[in-house]
């Protein structure tokens, strides 16, 4: 309706300011509220905010507020009144917060040759939460400011167009970013535009060997149409596929179109680039050329070959088996690609070539040579030609041996060997070291020389992989003889065994069980086994453990509950960890064999009883005969029945019933057997008195 005004004190404040605020209501031109008390309230955005309220002249209604702090970066600050019982919004100010604009900086610019535009570009800074306004500017030698160029999209950079641009002369050139609360501008710049052109890149034409300086190579290049009229500067960078970084060839003036460089080593293939700048090395490079691949010529390989052998009798026939193995010459003594080795038994002399006795192209021979034979003549051939022979001794081994030996590991793929030096003086040192596997297995590439007899450390890293163990042999060479060796085991980099041994139950009694395992297999290792660890558990989670020699492959666990069921499993550990096995489960006995046996024994004891008296029972009669024998009566004998005739003659004498007492024995007859008569019983007449 008009009949109200809000005013803030300014619509852009710096970030964390106070502001201030007022709503201004004409109560006689808002229709609804000519009578009654007008209330006012505030509303940042949907938070209520607490005014304070007068009444001024001619019916008007002022709220004035005061934010102390606004930490917004932008807000719409409402004025409500009450109408009728609702809130009505009457008035609104917007309200935008943030900082002054950031300065500009690294301005840095470029002059592109083809329509030669001035690419300035920059970075702008912390972002001010307000819209800014950026432009380049750009003044000539006439003090005249032009606006070069607009940034679009927020980018940071923009193009001078050519109409605005001096060339040759000096320009001043900056960025300057504008916001409500201020404006910023980047350090002045000053330049010539054609000081900061960036060339086109030249083209490689040619490139070709000098014959008669065999290390060296001629270059042909054209520069670009749009550098021709220029003083030029230009580098050339080359490289092998193996080179870790560029080889860099400076001062080439590039108006020559060509050039000579040396160095190069032979049969070897590179890639060549180029770039160019303005002489005054003012201006930036251009960008390198498109690169062009040549192979150095060859020539017949240099330097000696290090070797090393074995040797050992043949048996009948007088021949000594040799194993001769040598590393491959090096590229800068290789002189190109090695085609193929010879071995022969005597060096070559001019118009005579000795017998081969092995062309290969591995590094390694086995062959036969007659007992006695002492040296060896090994070379290398390419399609340049052939190498001076390298001379093998084939020294013995009954030297010293050395002191001692340790190898730790330098990474992953690589051990660092230490030894100490014997007392005698050492030309050479041969390392040697294999895989531990539990397949025999035979590296032949897995040694080196070291030619320093003063060195008691090498690293080696030919084959080294992590978690594996090596064997490690280190030979010194003396004068006429080679040391016995020394060795050794290692791994680059340990963990935790692959798994761990299964436990097996080779026997058990009511309080002792033995365990037994197979050791894990070296290839599973993955370290040297420090321990075994026994865990066992019974039911009621009584755990007890204990630790095993690695070299043990059997242990007994003692005082063990009989009857009782346990878990047990085995952890195979090495110093980067520990593995668990599978869990076992055993019930231990009731009693012990010795038990058991007297237990069988007795109950065996009882059994015979038992059927001892069963057979008792069955033949009663001549049991008891055996035992309790038939005792005849002498009522029943012959004897009793028969009376000799001196005893019918003689008077019985018996004593008279009414005269007890004690019968007197008158006459005692002693009756003798008659010869030759068996009676069937006798007995002996009572004696009383």
């Amino acid at each position: 309706l008009g009949c109200a005004l809000v005013a803030v004190g300014s619509p852009v404040v710096p970030l964390g300011s106070a502001v201030t605020a007022s709503c201004t209501i004409w109560s006689n031109l808002c229709r609804g509220l000519e009578q009654g008390k007008v209330r006012i309230t505030w509303m940042l955005d949907n938070e209520p905010m607490a005014g304070s309220q007068h009444q001024g002249p001619g019916g008007m209604e002022v709220s004035n507020l005061t934010l102390p702090q606004f930490n917004r970066t932008q807000a719409k600050l409402w004025c409500w009144v009450e109408w009728n019982g609702t809130k009505q919004r009457i008035g609104v100010a917007e309200i935008r917060a943030g900082y002054p604009p950031a300065k500009p900086f690294n301005l840095s610019c470029v002059l592109n040759l083809s329509d030669y535009g001035l690419t300035c570009q920059w970075e702008q800074g912390a972002d001010s939460h307000l819209p800014t306004s950026v432009v380049l500017k750009c003044a000539g030698s006439r003090a005249q400011v032009v606006t070069g160029c607009t940034p679009q999209g927020g980018r940071s950079c923009c193009t001078v167009p050519r109409r605005l641009l001096q060339l040759y002369q000096q320009m001043e050139i900056w960025v300057s970013a504008t916001n409500a609360l201020g404006t910023a501008e980047s350090e002045r710049l000053y330049i010539d535009p054609m000081d900061v052109a960036k060339l086109d890149p030249p083209a490689l034409q040619s490139i070709q060997s000098i014959p008669f300086q065999t290390d060296c190579v001629a270059l042909a290049w054209e520069v670009a149409q749009s550098n021709a009229h220029m003083e030029l500067q230009c580098e050339l960078r080359y490289r092998a596929p193996e080179d870790p970084a560029w080889a860099l060839v400076t001062g080439i003036v590039g108006q020559a179109g060509a050039t000579q460089c040396c160095g190069f080593l032979f049969g070897v293939r590179y890639h060549f680039q180029m770039r160019c700048r303005r002489s005054s090395a003012r201006g930036y490079w251009s960008e390198w050329s498109l690169g062009r691949n040549y192979t150095t010529h060859e020539k017949a390989p240099s330097g000696k070959l290090d070797a090393w052998w074995s040797t050992r009798p043949a048996g009948a026939g007088g021949q000594l088996e040799v194993q001769l193995r040598w590393k491959a010459p090096r590229q800068r003594e290789a002189n190109g690609r090695v085609l193929g080795y010879r071995v022969t038994l005597s060096p070559r002399r001019k118009g005579r070539d000795p017998p081969t006795v092995c062309n290969t192209t591995h590094t390694r021979c086995n062959f036969s040579a007659p007992v006695g034979t002492r040296r060896v003549y090994l070379s290398a051939y390419n399609a340049a030609g052939e190498s001076a022979a390298t001379e093998v001794v084939l020294l013995e081994s009954k030297g010293q041996a050395l002191a001692g030996l340790q190898a730790v590991p330098q990474g992953e793929h690589s051990l660092w060997v230490r030894w100490e030096a014997p007392p005698a003086p050492v030309a050479a040192y041969v390392l040697e070291w294999q895989r531990v596997s539990s397949e025999p297995s035979h590296c032949s590439a897995c040694w080196q020389m070291e030619h320093d007899g003063a060195a008691t450390t090498a690293l080696i890293q030919d084959g080294i992989e992590p978690f594996q163990r090596y064997n490690i042999s280190v030979y010194p060479f003396y004068k006429d003889a080679i040391g016995v060796p020394v060795h050794t085991a290692a791994y680059s980099k340990q963990k935790a065994p692959s798994y761990a041994p299964k436990l097996h139950l080779k026997s058990i009694s009511k309080s002792d069980a033995e365990l037994c395992w197979d050791p894990v297999p070296v290839e599973m290792q993955n370290g040297f086994i420090t321990s075994y660890t026994i865990f066992w558990a019974n039911s009621t989670a009584e755990v007890a453990s204990a630790a095993v020699n690695p070299s043990l492959s059997s242990f007994v666990i003692r005082a063990l509950k009989p009857s009782t069921l346990y878990k047990v499993h085995i952890m195979a550990s090495t110093a980067a960890g520990g593995t668990n096995g599978t869990s076992l489960t055993l019930v231990t006995m009731v009693l012990d064999d010795i038990e058991i046996q007297f237990l069988f024994l007795t109950l065996g004891l009882i059994f015979v009883l038992l059927i001892l008296l069963l057979i008792c029972f069955q033949k009663n009669g001549r049991v008891k005969q055996q035992f309790w024998p038939s005792v005849p009566d002498p009522a029943n004998s012959s004897l009793g029945k028969w009376v000799p005739a001196e005893l019918q003659q003689e008077p019985l004498q018996v004593p008279g019933a009414r005269e007890p007492g004690l019968a007197a024995i008158s006459t005692v007859t002693v009756l003798e057997r008659a010869a030759g008569k068996q009676p069937s019983t006798w007995g002996k007449e009572p004696a009383t008195e």
